[in-house]
């Protein structure tokens, strides 16, 4: 077995990175080779048997899909009694001064746990998912550790976080290979929580928030899980669906547009599932990470100038979807919503550290009780007015 690097690399291995991508742009141009697509990566779930792999050991940027290891270290906490799933997580200012913030919270106001997942995972929430950091482990700081403590005991070699949000840092990056095994652990391992990926709507308060995963209403057999972008990295994508009892999951990094994304990650499923792709032989554990590679910046062929040529590229490679072309997406349905209802905290909230609870005795115990049925919406819940919450103070009245 490979030894776990802990990430960021020496500056000798930089300079040896940088000096061999820059052999690979004099020859191909942008450091990929022109006939090869971003890493892609297609798993049969239940065997873990690759049906098709692509630079899936490339270190990538990994954008929002970080939330995924978020959500990893919460369950743990979870299981342990740290925090349960109506632990107040209240926004602090730190959590608030986040970039793309969509979610119009302000601090001071606060959501269960249970909510906050939501918010994190459909919503992709960068404040709330700082806010959780922070009601888990205290600091953001101790939740990352937390989050590279986790990556290293299912041995995502090439991974390492530095923030629960996925927001832009060069020391933050993982490879197609370490999500499909963080993607798996979460859906194999932690079952009760599988409404909150199909939920492709959450509104907050009255503001509601559509998930970038579109394949939730227009792939049937879709299962989640989560998307990211930022334009270092691309459009990212981990993604679960299931059919006559199989369940495929893939991962793809660094598409160039949503249509693009969702199209190529159809199709895959499509071809994994009508037995176009067939197994290589090798399952996810025996793929190598490139430990001596760093990430490539994709910010010039996504948010610049070139843009539009290394688009136009792009499309030559995958038509799906585009006018007169075969798209593999259906008609969309109804989105899953989950409905979040905030209320503020008194006092000046910094950094929130909630008071230990014990966990229920099961989360599915816990959906069981809240949920209207298994599909992912909850009804709206307003705090008990007079209940102990972190530094003593009693929650207000919904707002």
């Amino acid at each position: 077995m490979m030894p776990c690097i802990h990430l960021p690399l020496t500056r000798i291995m930089r300079a040896l990175t940088v000096a061999a991508a820059g052999l690979a742009m004099t020859v191909f141009g942008d450091g990929l080779s022109p006939a090869t697509a971003t890493p892609a990566l297609v798993v049969d779930l239940d065997n873990q048997n690759i049906l098709y792999e692509e630079d899936a050991g490339r270190p990538w940027f990994p954008a929002s899909t970080t939330k995924l290891m978020t959500a990893l270290v919460t369950y743990k906490a979870l299981q342990t009694g740290e925090v349960d799933l109506d632990t107040p997580v209240i926004l602090s200012r730190r959590a608030t001064s986040q970039s793309f913030a969509n979610s119009g919270l302000k601090a001071g106001q606060a959501m269960t746990l249970w909510d906050a997942l939501h918010a994190v995972l459909v919503g992709s929430a960068n404040d709330v998912a700082v806010a959780l950091a922070e009601t888990v482990a205290g600091t953001e700081e101790e939740f990352v550790t937390r989050m590279n403590e986790e990556a290293k005991k299912l041995g995502l070699s090439a991974s390492h976080f530095a923030n629960p949000n996925g927001l832009a840092n060069p020391d933050q990056q993982v490879t197609a290979r370490d999500l499909a095994i963080l993607g798996r652990e979460l859906y194999k391992n932690h079952p009760d929580f599988h409404p909150i990926y199909r939920t492709s709507r959450v509104v907050i308060d009255t503001k509601a928030i559509e998930s970038f995963n579109i394949l939730l209403t227009e792939y049937p057999g879709t299962l989640g899980l989560k998307t990211g972008f930022l334009c270092s990295s691309g459009r990212n994508l981990v993604a679960l669906a299931e059919k006559d009892d199989r369940r495929i999951l893939v991962v793809l990094l660094g598409a160039t547009t949503g249509r693009e994304r969702s199209e190529r990650a159809a199709k895959l499923f499509t071809e994994a599932f009508d037995g176009t792709l067939k197994p290589t032989g090798q399952r996810v554990a025996d793929l190598q990470n490139d430990l001596a590679a760093e990430p490539p910046d994709m910010r010039m062929k996504l948010c610049s100038d070139q843009t539009a040529a290394y688009e136009t590229r792009q499309e030559a490679l995958y038509p799906m979807g585009l006018p007169g072309q075969k798209s593999y997406l259906s008609p969309p349905i109804s989105p899953v919503t989950h409905t979040i209802n905030t209320w503020k905290m008194p006092g000046d909230y910094d950094v929130p550290v909630p008071t230990t609870k014990p966990a229920l005795a099961s989360v599915k115990q816990y959906v069981a009780a809240n949920a209207e049925g298994w599909n992912g919406v909850r009804p709206p819940r307003k705090p008990v007015i007079g209940a102990a919450a972190p530094g003593g103070a009693a929650p207000g009245p919904t707002l």
